[in-house]
């Protein structure tokens, strides 16, 4: 199923479309057609808050990840947790679109690129979220991305610098 973004200032699941952050480099990059509730999300995420990014999910939010090096978690105050662990692993983390997402009904895809100054380098990862929107918050998201293009180096034994790793919970 591909869905076109309203062109009326809308999302298809209500409210304004909202313009994206700005990408690394200073080149805009915007977030066609994303819902409200996500781009809340993505927004705290990038500002390394970690208590706007738990107000953005449901108390029952639901973490899973295809990766084998991520971990899931459920609930908000197992989310927020890990938060902090997450957030001081990937420096300048920002996520900006790697496309256009896609929505269906309560659910959207989002297309990803991560991007953080590491010791070792720029790191670059490419990924998909598939969230779930309930009563404008995040309910559920499953995250595909590549756990290979984390190095080795950046790897706590605890797996706190991977992105979904025991203290690390984007």
């Amino acid at each position: 199923m591909t869905f076109a973004p309203p062109t009326d200032g809308t999302s298809a699941l209500g409210g304004e479309q909202v313009r994206g952050e700005q990408a690394l480099g200073g080149e805009q990059a915007t977030w066609t057609g994303l819902p409200r509730p996500a781009a809340a999300y993505i927004a705290a995420l990038n500002a390394g808050d970690p208590d706007a990014v738990a107000a953005c999910v449901t108390e029952d939010f639901r973490n899973e990840h295809a990766s084998p090096a991520g971990r899931g978690c459920v609930g908000r105050a197992a989310y927020r947790e890990r938060l902090p662990g997450f957030l001081a692993a990937f420096p300048g983390l920002r996520y900006v679109p790697d496309a256009d997402p896609v929505a269906a009904g309560d659910r959207v895809a989002v297309p990803y690129l991560m991007t953080a100054s590491m010791p070792e380098g720029a790191l670059r990862i490419r990924g998909l979220w598939l969230l779930t929107l309930r009563a404008g918050l995040v309910a559920h998201r499953v995250d595909y991305w590549d756990s290979g293009a984390v190095p080795a180096g950046s790897r706590p034994a605890d797996g706190a610098a991977t992105p979904e790793g025991t203290a690390a919970a984007d």
